[in-house]
């Protein structure tokens, strides 16, 4: 194998896999040394899982060997943010007062992914109780690119970890951004599915109605080959659709013939650091290039600035945080966080009649962009505003309003109104750090996510960069 095998896509690995050109014990191992060798600096993993990650390596070896072969993840290490059940490990969601808790089942996402044969290397680190800062007590991730520069949130030890070649893909939850900012700071692709396309059961939550389970990787292919093992109806979770999953997700796609997209110049124009315009109108290029065909389109004029959408998410939020934290606040306040414990304040004292009034503009939102997106079969936006943010920028995040609803300006109306997204890698800002795109679907258009992504990627190679290590 070639000395960077650590980068392969999952669909490569695979077939190296079910050829038995390499071992999943192979694989596995040195994946494990390699997170020995470089996570010490970079803090992706909560948790590691040696023992359990070796034996489930050595069971995928020898059921494939038996000519037991269950699919595209059969023996792949794959790791998962430390927000799911996991069961007899512990699962902390970044908080102190859950780090000895040790769920005695699996989430219905950990179930599905061992049942597709993916070797589980551990727990990747998170921000407190997935928003938007660790607890004092936890070391952030680090971005492996360069080490003073942002490496997104909540899911950043997911970005981070497969950026580094220390998983083959991972499973992240996005809330208001959390899948999409790390994969555009880390340089991997990151897919948001439709709100209920996959279970929440077992995953702790932080806003329930606006919590999508997705996954990240190093293309669009992984991150549909991830999504297709996921996703699906459950008998736990009232809320998962029950939606067919499509069974090409992952498939390869050439071209984007007959594909509509949209773009509102002035919606990804006003306020947007040059580098990212750069970046987004060279993506455009290369859809249409690849046979897509533009629309220009306005946007809702709640997603404009100064709408006071980003208050309405961030109220939303607080809300159903409070309720998702009733259990243990304000009981255990001191063990809490001051970022998550000021939210979880602002959701109760928050009045019936203000979050009703945010409950139906929201309505009014989500009706709205449905209508959008039956005019062009997808979106083309920055995934923010920003070119690639320093932690100085970035420090006490939760205490800078303003720079707060700039990252949110291009996600959170997606989780406001349950729309799948994409996130790619679309090049690189004047320092040599990754700037994303985004693309938006229809509701449960996720087929066709994957499809832009990969044709996008076949004719790009940002996905194939990563950082030296």
């Amino acid at each position: 194998m070639s000395a960077d095998w650590h980068y392969l896509p999952i669909t490569e690995l695979a077939v190296r896999i079910r050829r038995r050109e390499v071992s999943p014990t192979t694989v596995v191992q040195v994946q494990l040394d390699r997170i020995a060798a470089l996570d010490g600096a970079l803090h992706s993993y909560a948790l590691v899982l040696a023992d359990a990650a070796m034996a489930q390596a050595e069971t995928a070896e020898a059921d494939i060997a038996a000519d037991r072969y269950r699919g595209p993840l059969h023996g792949v290490p794959i790791a998962i943010k430390d927000l799911c059940w996991t069961d007899g490990v512990p699962t902390a969601a970044g908080m102190a007062i859950h780090r000895d808790f040790r769920p005695d089942r699996d989430a219905t996402v950990v179930h599905r992914l061992k049942h597709a044969g993916a070797v589980l290397l551990g727990k990747l680190q998170l921000t407190e109780g997935a928003y938007s800062d660790h607890h004092p007590s936890v070391t952030a991730p680090v971005n492996p690119w360069h080490a003073d520069y942002w490496p997104g949130i909540s899911s950043s030890g997911a970005g981070v970890a497969t950026a580094a070649g220390l998983c083959h893909g991972a499973i992240a939850s996005d809330t208001g951004g959390s899948i999409r900012w790390p994969a555009a700071a880390n340089g991997v692709t990151g897919l948001k599915p439709t709100w209920g396309r996959v279970s929440r059961h077992g995953v702790f939550a932080l806003a329930p109605s606006l919590d999508h389970v997705g996954t990240m990787a190093r293309s669009a292919a992984d991150a549909g080959l991830l999504l297709r093992a996921i996703a699906g109806a459950d008998t736990e979770d009232p809320t998962a659709l029950h939606d067919p999953v499509p069974d090409d997700l992952g498939a390869v796609a050439t071209n984007l013939n007959g594909v509509r997209i949209g773009i509102d110049p002035e919606w990804n124009g006003d306020g947007v650091d040059p580098d990212v315009q750069a970046v987004v109108f060279a993506a455009g290029e290369v859809l249409r290039t690849l046979g897509a065909t533009f629309v220009e389109v306005r946007v809702p004029d709640a997603l404009r600035a100064g709408s006071g959408l980003t208050d309405d998410w961030a109220a939303n939020c607080a809300v159903e945080a409070a309720v998702a934290h009733a259990a243990t606040y304000p009981a255990r306040r001191d063990e809490y966080g001051p970022v998550l414990a000021a939210v979880i304040e602002s959701g109760r004292a928050l009045s019936g009649m203000d979050y009703q009034r945010i409950l139906l503009r929201r309505a009014e939102l989500r009706g709205r962009m449905v209508a959008l997106l039956q005019t062009v079969d997808l979106l083309l936006t920055p995934v923010h505003p920003y070119a690639p943010l320093s932690l100085a920028a970035v420090r006490t995040l939760g205490e800078q309003p303003a720079l707060i609803a700039g990252l949110q300006r291009y996600t959170c109306p997606f989780n406001l109104t349950g729309h799948p997204t994409i996130t790619l890698p679309g090049g690189l800002s004047q320092q040599g750090l990754p700037i994303g795109i985004q693309l938006v679907a229809p509701h449960l258009g996720e087929a066709m996510l994957v499809r832009a992504g990969t044709a996008f990627q076949g004719a790009t190679d940002w996905h194939r960069q990563h950082p030296v290590n």
